[in-house]
């Protein structure tokens, strides 16, 4: 009885070791798509193999990765039969499928799928000259960038304390600072400054050759500033002139003017075939009709770059192209929201723990992580600097402004030095006290005070 009990445990150890231990090495298929599974050299990358090195270490599993021969994500025909990655899961080519496979209701029948590791829905890209264009209150100051607005700013105040600081110390200018009112207040040189952005004259003028340079150079920086600003701003306003405004799916299913699609195989040409809704109905039968599918991803979105056609898809990917293609914009309009799972065999026993890694790898931020490192783009940065004056397109034009008050500057401490060294001949002084009682003079206020009393006392 006891060898009897012995065995039965015996067997009992052995069958429950058989069926928790999963696969040694599990075969993983995918499918190449942009950010989630590149080409890097012989081995892959991208967001859904970080995923997958992040769920192997967790579940303690090997895997190898094999691209879908068909290259399609799995749908099922007329005869019953799958096709793509759905397709090489049933058969049992592949233990897992890891790639943006949406979960769906017909998917759900044939294979499980695990919790979704990603959100998402269905909108399409557009060229930006058909995306719609709202008007903006403050539309007048996109020619420049913000950097481009301050770097005025700062121009516009450095050149009026300049005028300001070479007025006081040019003798040309300002002969007698004992007697005589300097006409260039600092009030007034900022007014001048303003005055010639706006192409006109503000009071006097600058008599000294110092102050006639920073004239004619801050004149220069005007006109070519204002150059610039009404090239961009008429090059922004044609642009802002869309032949067709297409911002929502009732826009692109009462138009015919711009041909719209989706991938030949995927969820989301299934969401329109069978949906109830008489909008996306309609939309599916124009695709239908002139037969505007595309092959793949990467054929929708360089149809999309072309113009004349909106490509409908998945809203996460098209966030991605509209990020790395900057004459693309993604319609605000997301519809059918669903979610990308990891797909295996029914009745697999890693799918469980699989479903199970995912929520705790979204809890921990993980997934977000990975989100932010591979759909980060600088597309912003680049789009504002195509269509915004920034900073390098007038780097030339702030240089010259800068030499020019350089120059000023020196030429006037040369004519103050100049001067000082003939009143210094002829008072028989020092030329060096000569030149600090003319700077204390011109630029300190008690200073000047001091000096004027001094002179007073000396007289007889």
């Amino acid at each position: 009885m006891k060898s009897k009990l012995g065995i039965i445990m015996c067997v009992t150890v052995l069958l429950t070791a058989v069926c928790d231990a999963g696969p040694s090495t599990l075969s993983v298929t995918t499918i190449k798509q942009e950010p989630y599974t590149m080409p890097k050299g012989t081995e892959l990358e991208g967001y859904c193999m970080d995923l997958l090195s992040e769920l192997s270490k967790k579940l303690s599993f090997k895997y190898n990765v094999h691209l879908v021969k068909d290259g399609n994500y799995g749908r099922q025909d007329e005869r019953g039969n799958w096709n793509g990655m759905i397709g090489e899961v049933l058969r049992g080519e592949a233990d897992l499928a890891v790639a943006p496979l949406t979960l769906t209701a017909t998917r759900e029948k044939v294979v499980e799928m695990s919790k979704p590791f990603m959100q998402t829905g269905i909108s399409f890209i557009i060229h930006k000259d058909m995306g719609s264009n709202d008007p903006d209150l403050f539309n007048f100051l996109c020619p420049f960038s913000t950097e481009t607005w301050v770097g005025i700013l700062v121009a516009y105040l450095v050149t009026g304390v300049c005028i300001y600081i070479v007025s006081r110390l040019s003798p040309c200018e300002w002969s007698e600072p004992q007697t005589e009112e300097n006409s260039f207040s600092l009030m007034h040189s900022l007014w001048y400054t303003a005055g010639a952005i706006a192409l006109q004259g503000a009071g006097p003028h600058p008599k000294a050759l110092s102050g006639r340079v920073i004239v004619a150079i801050w004149w220069f920086f005007v006109v070519v500033l204002l150059a610039s600003y009404f090239a961009n701003l008429s090059s922004a306003q044609q642009s802002d002139k869309p032949q067709v405004s297409l911002a929502t799916f009732e826009d692109l299913a009462n138009q015919d003017m711009v041909e719209y699609g989706t991938l030949s195989v995927s969820s989301t040409l299934t969401f329109f075939k069978n949906s109830n809704n008489l909008l996306y109905r309609r939309i599916y039968e124009n695709m239908e009709r002139k037969k505007s599918f595309v092959s793949s991803f990467d054929e929708g979105t360089r149809r999309a770059q072309k113009g004349n056609y909106a490509f409908i898809g998945e809203s996460v990917s098209l966030d991605l192209a509209a990020s790395r293609y900057c004459n693309l914009d993604r319609s605000r309009e997301v519809i059918g929201m669903r979610g990308y799972s990891i797909v295996g065999p029914i009745g697999s026993s890693i799918m469980k723990n699989v479903s199970v890694a995912i929520l705790q790898l979204s809890e921990a931020g993980e997934l977000d992580y990975l989100r932010n490192k591979w759909w980060s783009s600088s597309c912003m940065q680049e789009g504002s600097a195509a269509s915004s004056g920034h900073p390098h397109r007038l780097k030339g034009a702030f240089v010259v402004l800068g030499l020019g008050l350089g120059l000023g500057v020196m030429l006037a401490l040369l004519e103050l030095i100049s001067s000082s060294r003939k009143s210094a001949k002829e008072q028989k002084k020092n030329c060096c006290s000569v030149l600090s009682a003319e700077l204390s003079q011109r630029l300190g206020t008690s200073g000047a005070q001091k000096t004027q009393e001094t002179t007073d006392k000396s007289k007889p």
